[in-house]
C-alpha cells in the first residue's frame, strides 16, 4: 500500500516539474497572500508589541497632570470676571491661578481609589564635574518616582527617610549622567554641581531602554539623563516659586513672558488608580477637585496615557483587520486560480488519465495524484509567499520605521493555510479527473 501511495506521489511530482513555469504562475497567488499574511502578522505584533513597551513605560492606571501656563487667551477662557482690561488696550490681567503644590498632594492622596501619588519638580540647568558640563534636567521627587517608574539602582542606593527628612543635597543620577561626565569613575559619594548647588551621588539608575519614538509619543523623558534630588531639597535650593518676594510684587498676575511671574510650587503629578474601573472616575473627580481649589481656573492639564493607548491598539486592531480582509482575498483568489489551472489541466490530461484508469488506477489513485499536484503547488507558492512575506516586513520597517516582529507560529500558519488552499481548491478537479470514462478518455484526441 505504502509503495503505491509513493508511486502516486512521484506521479504528480514528475507532472508539476514538467510544467514548472505554469506552477509558478498558478502559485503567484498563493505567493502574494502568503506574504500578505505574513506581513500583515508582523505589523499586527509589532503594533501590540510597541503599544506594551509604551505601557511599561508610563506605568499601568496612570493619570498625569501637568502645569499650564495661563495666559491672556486662556485668561479670557477661564472667567469672565478674573479678566480686566484697561482703557481698551491690551495690557491684560491673569486670572489668579496658584498652581499645584505641595498640600493638593495631600488632598489627592487622601482618595480612596488612589493608590500612590508622584510629584515632580523638573528644572533645566547644567551639571558640572570635573570640568565637564552636561545640559540636564534637575528632578525632585519623592520615592514614589521610583516605584510608579519601576526604576532600581544598580550603584547606591535611593532616598532614605535621613535624606528626605533632613532634606539633605544628595542625588541620584541617571545611567547617561555617569557615562558622560565619570568616564568609568566611580560617582557614589563624588559631588556634582548642578546649577549653584552641589549635590552628593548616593545612587545611579539601572538603564531605562526605551525607543526614541516612544518616548516621543508619549512625550516622556529620557530617564537616564536626569538627575534626580529630594522634593524638598529642589524647592529649597532652586527656590520655591510659591513664596512671594518682594520683586514679585507688581507682577504676578500680569499676562507677561517672565518665568518669575508663575507661582506654582508642582510641575507635574501622577496618579496611580489601584484599580482600572477606577481610573476614568478618580480622573474626573480629581480634576474637579483641583479645579476647585485653584479658585475655578484650570491651570493644569490632564492626561490618561492608558486611555489613549487603548484608542490605539482600537484603531491599530482595525488595521490590522483590513489587512487581513486583503490577505484573505489574495488568498481566495489564488485557490481559485489553482483549480482553475487544475480543471484545464484535467482536460489536456484526458487521454494520460484514461491510460492510467485502464492499466489499473483506481478513482482513489486519481483523486490522490491531483490533489497531491495542487497541494505541491500551493505548497511551492507557500514557501516563496513565506520568503516575501519577510522581506516585505523587513523592507517596511526599515523603510517606513513601522515595528514588525516576525514569529515562526506566523510562518507555519501561512504555510499551513496555503496547502489548506490546494487541497480543498483541488478537490473539485481531481473529482473531474477521477470521474472521466476511461474508455472516452482513449478516444479523445
Amino acid at each position: 500500500m505504502i509503495e503505491r501511495y509513493l508511486f502516486i506521489l512521484n506521479i504528480a511530482i514528475q507532472s508539476v516539474l514538467v510544467n514548472k513555469l505554469r506552477g509558478i504562475l498558478t502559485a503567484l497567488g498563493v505567493v502574494f497572500g502568503v506574504a500578505a499574511v505574513i506581513a500583515m502578522l508582523a505589523i499586527g505584533t509589532g503594533a501590540k508589541q510597541f503599544i506594551l513597551d509604551q505601557m511599561r513605560l508610563i506605568g499601568t492606571n496612570n493619570i498625569v497632570f501637568t502645569h499650564k501656563a495661563m495666559d491672556k487667551n486662556s485668561a479670557a477662557d477661564a472667567s469672565e470676571e478674573s479678566t480686566a482690561s484697561t482703557n481698551g488696550n491690551d495690557n491684560q490681567l491673569k486670572p489668579w491661578a496658584p498652581g499645584m503644590s505641595k498640600s493638593d498632594i495631600e488632598v489627592i492622596s487622601s482618595l480612596s481609589s488612589v493608590d500612590l501619588v508622584s510629584p515632580e519638580v523638573i528644572r533645566q540647568t547644567k551639571a558640572l564635574y570635573n570640568g565637564k558640563i552636561l545640559d540636564i534636567r534637575c528632578v525632585g521627587i519623592t520615592n514614589s518616582f521610583f516605584e510608579l517608574n519601576q526604576l532600581t539602582t544598580y550603584k547606591g542606593t535611593i532616598f532614605t527617610n535621613e535624606h528626605l527628612d533632613n532634606a539633605l543635597p544628595v542625588c541620584v543620577i541617571g545611567k547617561n549622567v555617569e557615562t558622560k561626565l565619570f568616564s568609568g569613575r566611580d560617582p557614589i559619594g563624588q559631588s556634582i554641581k548642578c546649577g549653584n548647588n552641589y549635590f552628593t551621588i548616593i545612587g545611579v539608575l539601572d538603564k531605562r531602554i526605551a525607543a526614541k519614538e516612544a518616548l516621543v509619543s508619549l512625550g516622556l523623558r529620557d530617564l537616564n539623563s536626569d538627575i534626580f534630588i529630594p522634593l524638598d531639597v529642589s524647592l529649597i535650593r532652586f527656590g520655591d516659586r510659591s513664596v512671594i518676594k518682594s520683586d514679585d510684587l507688581g507682577q504676578r498676575g500680569r499676562s507677561n513672558d517672565n518665568e518669575d511671574a508663575e507661582v506654582h510650587q508642582i510641575d507635574r503629578i501622577v496618579v496611580r488608580v489601584d484599580q482600572s474601573k477606577y481610573l476614568q472616575s478618580t480622573a474626573d473627580v480629581t480634576a474637579r477637585l483641583l479645579k476647585r481649589r485653584h479658585g475655578d481656573i484650570v491651570d493644569f492639564d490632564m492626561e490618561i496615557p492608558e486611555l489613549l493607548l487603548q484608542q490605539e491598539q482600537k484603531t491599530q486592531d482595525m488595521f490590522n483587520f483590513v489587512l487581513a480582509v486583503i490577505a484573505g482575498i489574495s488568498l481566495l483568489v489564488g485557490g481559485i486560480g489553482i483549480m482553475n489551472i487544475m480543471l484545464a489541466s484535467v482536460y489536456e490530461r484526458i487521454r494520460e488519465i484514461g491510460l492510467r484508469r485502464s492499466l489499473g488506477a483506481t478513482h482513489k489513485d486519481i483523486v490522490i495524484q491531483f490533489l497531491i499536484e495542487a497541494v505541491l503547488v500551493s505548497a511551492i507558492g507557500g514557501v516563496l509567499g513565506v520568503v516575501l512575506g519577510i522581506v516585505a516586513a523587513k523592507a517596511i520597517s526599515t523603510s517606513a520605521e513601522i515595528p514588525t516582529v516576525i514569529s515562526w507560529w506566523s510562518i507555519v500558519l501561512s504555510f499551513g493555510v496555503a496547502a489548506t488552499i490546494g487541497l480543498v481548491f483541488g478537490i473539485f478537479p481531481a473529482q473531474k479527473a477521477a470521474k472521466l470514462d476511461p474508455i472516452e478518455a482513449l478516444r479523445t484526441d
